[in-house]
C-alpha cells in the first residue's frame, strides 16, 4: 500500500481492532468497533501500544547491524547485503517506508481522537499523548536519517492533501521533533513512578536520551554533553551500570537499572526468531545468516589494554582469543567457546576449527548455509525458549541503556576539548572496569588518539545492538569501515576474504526514495543523489 493510502485511508487497524464509519441514519453495528464506541480508556491504550510495536523491533536491530561492519550475511541474497556490495537500486525492497508511516498513522489517529474520551483521567491522557508524540518523533528521526528529506506532517493528512505531499528538508524535520521532544518530557513519568506492570513504557529518561541522540547525529556536541549529563545527574530518574556485562543481556535481569528503554518480548507469547539462524548448528540444525566479522573480533583489546597490533606481551597470535577483553566472549562464540544450552541443560564446547575433528560447527568459505562463513557465531542475545522445540527468543531487545549515555558524554566532552581524567574515569574507565579490566593501562586515560579510542570503545561495548551503522554514518567514515574486503578468521582458508563491500561517499549515506513511491507521487522527486532520476 502506498504512503498516500496508508495515511489517508478511512479505516485503521489497531491490534486487530477495526473501526468502521457510520452516519446519522444508521445504527452502529453492535459486533464491531466504530467511531462512536471505540474511544474508551481500554482501546486508546491498545492503540498506543500498537504504535509501540511499530516503533522498533528485533528485526530492525539486526537489519541495522548488518548495514555496518560487525556482522556478515553468509546467506547473501538479502537487500542489506546488496546495499553493502553497492548493487542496490531504488527498487530494492528494503528501501520502503510503509511500516514506519503506518506507525505515524497510529500515533496521529490517537492524538486526533484521545480528547474525545470521557472516562479517562486527564493526567493519563496527557501521559499517553506524550508517549504517542515521542514514538512519532523517534520514527521521524529514523526516517530522516535514512532518507534525508521526507514527507512530514504532524497530523493525519486528508486525501487531497496527501496527494500533494512533497519532501520536507531533514533540517526542518529535526528542528520540529527536537522542539516537540523538549516540550513533552515533563508529561512522561520517571522510571521510579512506573508500576512493574508498565515496565518498558517510555519515560523522561528515554525521551531525553532520544534528544541526545538527535544532537549526536548532527555533532551538536554541546547539546549532547548537556542532555547526557542531565541523565547522569539523575534529573530524569536513577540509572547505573549493571554489575556484569553478560548479565545485562540475561532474561532474569530484564528491566535492570542500566536499561532506559527496551522492546518487550515474552517467551512462548511474543518472540523474535533471528537468533535461530545465528547460533551454532550443533544446538539445532538450521541455516546460518549473520555471523560476526574478523574486524569486530580484532577490535577487542587485550586485558593489559593494548590493541592486538601493539606490542602487548599478553597477545599470542597462536592463541588469539586468550587474554582478551571479556566482552568479546560475552558477545561472540569462537572456537572452543563454552555455551550452556538451557533446552537440554548441557554445556557445549563449540568446535569451529576444522582441525578440531568435530565437523558440525565447522567454518568454510562457500560451504553452504549450514555453518558460519566467518568462523564465529553470536552469543549476545542468546536466550532460547526452554521448550526443546524452538530457539526463538523471548529476551527483550535493549534500545537505550546507560552505558551509551556515558559513551555519548565522553565523546562529546572529547570533541569539545574538555576530556580529562575525571570525565574518563566517570565514563570509559567505569565501563571498562565493569567489563572486567584491572590493568592500569586499560583503566587510566591514555595519551593517544582519544577520538579513535572512544570510537572503538563504542564499537565493542555496543556491538550487535544495532548502533554501529549510525555511528559510521555520523562520522562520515563509510570509506574507512565499509569499503573493501570483508574477512573471516584465518582458518576459513586462504586469505579469509569473504566478500568485497563498496561504499560511494556521494550516495550511500542516504537510502533511495522508494521508486514505487515516486511512481505513485511524483512530488517526491528529486531522487536522492546517486540513485537515478
Amino acid at each position: 500500500m502506498k504512503l498516500l493510502k496508508i495515511m489517508a485511508a478511512g479505516a485503521i487497524l489497531a491490534g486487530g481492532i477495526a473501526l468502521t464509519g457510520c452516519n446519522d441514519l444508521e445504527q452502529p453495528p453492535s459486533n464491531q468497533y466504530n467511531d462512536s464506541n471505540f474511544w474508551t480508556k481500554k482501546n486508546i491504550d491498545k492503540l498506543v501500544m500498537t504504535a509501540y510495536t511499530q516503533m522498533y523491533s528485533a528485526g530492525n536491530m539486526w537489519g541495522d547491524e548488518e548495514l555496518g561492519d560487525n556482522l556478515y550475511n553468509g546467506y547473501r541474497a538479502e537487500d542489506r547485503h546488496f546495499i553493502r556490495r553497492g548493487t542496490a537500486n531504488s527498487s530494492t525492497g528494503t528501501f520502503g517506508w510503509n511500516g514506519w508511516y503506518g506507525g505515524l498513522r497510529s500515533c496521529h489517529t490517537f492524538l486526533d481522537n484521545c480528547v474525545a474520551v470521557d472516562d479517562v483521567d486527564p493526567d493519563l491522557v496527557l501521559r499517553l499523548k506524550a508517549e504517542a508524540r515521542c514514538i512519532r518523533d523517534m520514527i521521524y528521526f529514523r526516517l530522516s536519517n535514512f532518507y534525508g528529506a521526507i514527507p512530514f506532517f504532524m497530523e493525519n493528512p486528508s486525501l487531497d492533501y496527501a496527494s500533494t505531499l512533497s519532501r520536507t528538508p531533514r533540517e526542518e524535520v529535526i528542528k520540529t521533533i527536537t522542539a516537540d521532544l523538549e516540550e513533552l518530557i515533563p508529561d512522561l513519568p520517571k522510571k521510579e513512578d512506573l508500576p512493574a506492570a508498565e515496565n518498558g513504557r517510555l519515560t523522561q529518561a528515554a525521551a531525553a536520551m532520544l534528544r541526545a541522540r538527535i544532537a549526536l547525529m548532527d555533532s551538536d556536541w554541546a547539546a549532547v554533553a548537556s542532555w547526557t549529563k542531565r541523565i547522569m545527574d539523575g534529573e530524569f530518574g536513577h540509572y547505573e551500570l549493571f554489575p556484569t556485562y553478560d548479565g545485562l543481556f540475561a532474561e532474569e535481569n530484564e528491566y535492570n537499572n542500566e536499561v532506559i528503554l527496551d522492546m518487550g518480548y515474552v517467551g512462548g507469547v511474543k518472540t523474535w526468531g533471528e537468533i535461530t539462524n545465528m547460533k551454532p548448528p550443533s544446538l539445532r540444525t538450521n541455516y546460518i545468516t549473520w555471523t560476526p566479522t574478523q574486524s569486530l573480533v580484532d577490535s577487542y583489546l587485550t586485558l593489559s589494554g593494548y590493541t592486538i597490533d601493539e606490542n602487548g606481551t599478553d597477545f599470542d597470535p597462536a592463541n588469539p582469543y586468550d587474554n582478551r577483553d571479556p566482552r568479546m566472549d560475552a558477545t561472540i562464540i569462537r572456537d572452543k567457546s563454552e555455551l550452556y544450552d538451557p533446552v537440554t541443560g548441557l554445556t557445549h564446547t563449540i568446535y569451529i576449527r576444522a582441525a578440531s575433528g568435530v565437523s558440525v560447527d565447522n567454518v568454510g568459505k562457500g560451504a553452504g548455509l549450514d555453518r558460519t562463513v566467518t568462523g564465529y557465531y553470536t552469543r549476545k542475545w542468546f536466550s532460547p525458549i526452554k521448550d526443546n522445540q524452538s530457539y526463538a527468543s523471548g529476551l527483550n531487545i535493549i534500545m537505550m541503556r546507560y552505558a551509551d549515555v556515558l559513551l555519548m558524554y565522553a565523546e562529546a566532552m572529547n570533541e569539545l576539548g574538555q576530556m580529562n581524567s575525571t570525565v574518563w574515569d566517570q565514563t570509559i574507565g567505569a565501563i571498562r572496569k565493569r567489563a572486567g579490566f584491572t590493568a592500569e593501562k586499560a583503566l587510566k586515560m591514555p595519551s593517544g588518539d582519544l577520538r579513535q579510542i572512544i570510537r572503538n570503545e563504542r564499537r565493542v561495548e555496543l556491538a550487535l545492538e544495532g548502533l554501529r551503522w549510525w555511528d559510521i554514518k555520523r562520522w562520515k567514515a563509510g570509506k574507512e569501515y565499509l569499503d573493501g574486503p570483508v574477512r573471516g578468521c584465518t582458518y576459513v582458508g586462504g586469505d579469509a576474504v569473504l566478500d568485497t563491500y563498496v561504499f560511494d561517499e556521494n550516495r550511500d549515506y542516504l537510502w533511495a526514495i522508494p521508486q514505487s513511491e515516486i511512481d505513485f507521487n511524483p512530488n517526491l522527486k528529486p531522487q536522492n543523489p546517486g540513485w537515478g532520476n
